[in-house]
């Protein structure tokens, strides 16, 4: 039973006559895990605890970095460094304290997807990368678990729910991930700052349909929003019967051919007063590093081959002598996983300029 004050908060929602008091309880009873607590993850976070999802899921490893604030509404400037997962969930508890949040504060791989997946109902994939929606859709068919899909480009969203009551899977959309080369550049990639609202709260409304039982959920349709002119299309596809033959996970390679991100040594500064934590990385020689530096950790190129020692997720910042190096390396580190690599513009000897 719903209690007196659960019945007053969720009133508006009660009172349809589609929804009731049993579309409550459904909710509540409900766990849904969210993957991702970035742009699409912080409004399908946000319209979930408010709806009254009983248990809901944060998995991410990411921190919260300046540049995120832009569009992942949840966080601020007083954030920065801290684990997304855990502030998104700190947060949304003060929301609605009849929500039970769960924290997963790491990236979903091989090693834990099963494991992690397997204690909810429901899926909502808000990651930004093609590997990790192959490897929810493969969980989720091995586990038999629904997922709503959602994806962002620069203007345009796409929105859509997999495997769903023995409906199609993402392999039967998009039956291989893309090659080398055949992916956007991310660093080139921009988002309007609304798009990720607009797209999480309709993955969100989905997540209440599948739930509830209520309306025609988008399984075999995909829904495909360009917000410059708001015409919206929708795509039918059907099952491939092939695709519902996974057994075990396998890791998808992420491809980013992306040119470094560039960052002035003034933008440095104030990153640093921001986040004392992040990675300096001197990727010069030891003798020139002694020499003269500006701080940070001595790691010459030749050595970030082997990155175990770094920490992947958070905000790293490489420099050399005129900044050459520092490109290659963070190209290198990218393609390691690194989240959120800059390059220092000009390099060292550009601060003789200053």
């Amino acid at each position: 039973m719903l209690s007196q004050q659960e019945i007053a908060r969720y009133s508006k929602q009660i009172i349809l006559p589609e929804f009731r008091t049993e579309g409550q309880q459904k909710l509540r009873a409900a766990k849904v895990l969210v993957i991702g607590a970035g742009g699409l993850g912080c409004p399908i976070l946000q319209y979930l605890t408010a709806a009254g999802v009983g248990t809901i899921g944060v998995a991410d490893g990411d921190q919260v970095a300046i540049s995120n604030l832009q569009r992942q509404v949840l966080y601020t400037e007083d954030e920065v460094g801290q684990l997304k997962a855990e502030v998104a969930a700190g947060k949304l508890e003060k929301q609605n304290p009849h929500v039970h949040f769960q924290i997963h504060p790491c990236f979903i791989d091989t090693s834990n997807a099963l494991h992690i997946l397997a204690e909810y109902d429901l899926i909502i994939d808000g990651s930004d990368n093609f590997a990790t929606r192959y490897l929810v859709n493969d969980a989720c068919v091995i586990l038999g678990k629904p997922f709503v899909s959602g994806a962002i480009y620069k203007y345009e969203g796409q929105v859509s729910v997999f495997n769903y009551q023995g409906g199609p899977t993402y392999r039967c959309l998009f039956p291989e991930p893309p090659g080398e080369n055949e992916s956007p550049n991310c660093a080139d990639i921009g988002v309007i700052a609304t798009l990720p609202g607009i797209i999480g709260s309709i993955q969100a409304s989905e997540a209440i349909k599948i739930i509830t039982g209520l309306g025609d959920v988008l399984s075999g349709r995909l829904l495909v929003m360009d917000t410059l002119s708001m015409n919206t299309y929708t795509f039918n596809f059907s099952l491939n019967e092939a695709n519902k033959n996974i057994s075990t996970l396998t890791n998808i390679p992420q491809y980013c051919n992306a040119a470094p991100q560039l960052i002035s040594y003034t933008r440095l500064q104030e990153m640093i007063s921001l986040n004392p934590a992040l990675q300096l990385i001197d990727v010069r020689e030891v003798s020139e590093h002694t020499s003269r530096n500006i701080g940070g950790t001595n790691i010459p190129l030749s050595g970030l081959s082997n990155s175990s020692h770094l920490d992947p997720t958070a905000t790293t910042i490489l420099y050399c002598a005129s900044g050459v190096r520092s490109q290659k390396a963070a190209a290198l580190l990218a393609g390691q996983g690194f989240t959120d690599v800059y390059s220092l513009e000009n390099g060292i000897n550009g601060l003789l300029a200053l």
